[in-house]
């Protein structure tokens, strides 16, 4: 018997969310940086919940999936962001019907914006040292 599962990989700033999705009745399963956690005391903000389940509410397919979630690195705003695009990539992959809905609302693209480098001679990325005249 093989398993029949969509998967789909997100990313933001510094983590990284493999996502699979397994026809079920709507369970999550989290493992953070190889750790089972449990899903709803990891990510306690209503923000963040909201964030994660924006894909399935939006598609219609809330209870049709359990899901499988390993996050590595990053924060607890950058992992939920990065398990949104993996959920919807998977979703992608299990519909492509789904395509047009998911781009109308943004959740497609990866958004590129890290932390910028320190600069040698700079005391930040841009912030620099106090400048005297005398």
């Amino acid at each position: 018997m093989s398993l029949i599962q969509y998967y789909g990989t997100g990313k933001r700033k510094t983590s990284v969310a493999r996502v699979f999705l397994r026809p079920g009745k709507g369970d999550i399963t989290l493992y953070v940086n190889k750790r089972p956690r449990q899903f709803t005391e990891y990510f306690y903000m209503e923000s963040q919940m909201h964030t994660i389940k924006q894909p399935l509410r939006l598609t219609e397919t809330e209870n049709k999936f359990d899901i499988f979630i390993r996050v590595n690195g990053g924060g607890l705003t950058g992992q939920s962001e990065a398990i949104r695009l993996g959920i919807s990539r998977a979703l992608i992959e299990f519909n492509k019907e789904l395509r047009p809905n998911l781009k109308g609302a943004g959740l497609l693209t990866r958004d590129a914006r890290i932390k910028e480098r320190k600069k040698y001679g700079l005391l930040g990325a841009r912030k620099a040292p106090q400048y005297h005249k005398r």
